[in-house]
């Protein structure tokens, strides 16, 4: 009895060592991981994939087989997650975690938005559980794409294209975000306060072609708080030149160049100079 108990003990024993020995094993992933947070507007867009790489192998039509749906990476699905709301090649998202799939064909690929975001792979995919889904056609790429690569391209305020590329294949989704009345909100709210964003919200109007009057006025107050200031001189003299106010506009950049002078700040000194060449036109 003794011999069976210390026998059962030191099985036990053993299977404990073993479990403990995996548990700090560390190996490589055969699918790097990358999560990447990508600046869209005011907002964020947070994308989760698995990298696999080509190895040797044939991709598209083989290891990633045409007309059936595809994680669009490896290991768990891809997701994107958007905190707000947000276009797909114009269909409307709203803000939240989403599941990116795909169909790969030869001419044309399917995009898949899926509310769906718990599953390994496309092994339990179902279609009743899509956002929406799109087509797009593939561009061939003149060199080739050893690993999978899903990236946020031509970034501006308010659109990006998100790219996937592997092998000497490429798709391309255009985002868009309309966050403006978001801003103006905001802008409102700010100018409630004590401290008043002038100059931020002038810049804001005048880029977005907004209020002209509203811009002029707060680039004035900010010109006003800050008169050594050589950049807010130079948005001042800007605006004033778009309002067509050529008088005022040299006024403003000549004193730019002025305190540029002064704070040897050869940027503003050019771009000062720049305003008054322009309104003396």
């Amino acid at each position: 009895m003794k011999k069976k108990f210390f026998a059962i003990a030191f099985a036990a024993a053993l299977m404990f060592t073993a479990n403990e020995s995996f548990a700090q094993l560390k190996l490589p992933a055969a699918s790097s991981a990358q999560t990447i947070t990508q600046g869209l507007g005011i907002e964020n867009v947070t994308l989760n994939y698995s990298r696999p790489s080509m190895n040797g192998r044939k991709i598209f039509g083989e290891l990633v087989p045409y007309n059936e749906v595809w994680r669009t990476g490896a290991n768990t699905n891809t997701t994107l997650t958007f905190e707000g709301d947000v276009s797909l090649n114009g269909h409307k998202l709203t803000a939240g975690t989403y599941a990116l799939f795909t169909i790969p064909n030869k001419n044309e690929w399917t995009v898949i938005i899926s509310k769906n975001t718990k599953q390994w792979g496309a092994y339990t995919y179902n279609q009743s559980e899509d956002a929406f889904r799109f087509n797009v056609k593939p561009q061939n790429l003149s060199a080739p794409v050893e690993t999978f690569t899903i990236s946020f391209d031509n970034v501006t305020p308010t659109d990006a294209v998100l790219t996937l590329a592997w092998e000497k294949t490429a798709i391309k989704v255009d985002l868009k975000v309309n966050q403006q009345a978001k801003i103006i909100a905001s802008i409102d709210e700010a100018m409630k306060g004590e401290k008043k964003p002038y100059f931020a919200a002038a810049q804001y109007y005048f880029n977005n072609n907004l209020d002209e009057k509203k811009a002029l006025a707060w680039f004035d107050e900010a010109a006003k708080a800050q008169p050594k200031a050589a950049h807010v001189l130079y948005w001042k003299a800007k605006a004033q030149l778009k309002a067509g106010d050529k008088k005022g506009a040299i006024e403003t950049a000549t004193k730019g160049v002025e305190v540029a002078t002064e704070g040897k700040n050869s940027e503003y000194i050019k771009l000062n100079t720049q305003i008054i060449n322009a309104a003396k036109k």
